[in-house]
């Protein structure tokens, strides 16, 4: 401790809830009290005080923390980030729940992150991007844009211009 009080630690002020100096003695009410005028407003809440003193009085007697159930939280990393992102990159259909495999993450994480993190979406078995960037904007307008201009020229060729020679034993019937 450095000397400041209000530098109490937790397991500190779990110490001191635990042997409370005299004369106020092992009351609730007394040890909060304590706590109160020696740290003012960074003093624990009266409940605190209070459950850690019924948890003395059961017998346990540990200042720390107890473990806590469940799944350990993990932290999204640049590098796995990258990795779902390439994994999109290489096949817009894949799922979620194949990157969960292919990488050893939950299921939920790799929503998260592809949505959260990398701002995708699900739009018709693809993931794509929610917010389009003003480049990528004005390359979807200078194409649409050319797409038109190649229609108004010639609406009959327009499709073989699309499709290309591959589309002209096609048949289409409309």
């Amino acid at each position: 401790m450095s000397g400041d009080v209000h530098d109490f630690n937790n397991i500190e002020m779990r110490t001191v809830i635990k042997f409370p100096p005299p004369p106020r003695g092992k009351a609730p009410k007394g040890i909060h009290a304590i706590l109160t005028e020696t740290l003012g407003e960074h003093a624990p809440l009266y409940a605190t005080v209070k459950n850690w003193v019924a948890k003395f009085k059961r017998g346990d007697f540990s200042t720390c923390d107890a473990p806590h159930p469940g799944r350990p939280k993990t932290m999204t990393t640049p590098e796995i980030t990258d990795q779902i992102h390439e994994l999109i990159l290489e096949d817009c259909r894949i799922s979620a729940k194949s990157i969960a495999e292919q990488l050893g993450i939950s299921h939920e994480w790799v929503g998260s992150i592809i949505h959260e993190d990398l701002d995708m979406r699900k739009l018709s078995a693809k993931w794509v991007l929610k917010c389009l960037n003003a480049d990528q904007k004005r390359q979807r307008c200078q194409s649409s844009e050319q797409h038109l201009e190649f229609f108004r020229r010639d609406p009959n060729d327009f499709l073989l211009g699309v499709i290309g020679d591959h589309g002209r034993n096609m048949v289409i019937s409309l």
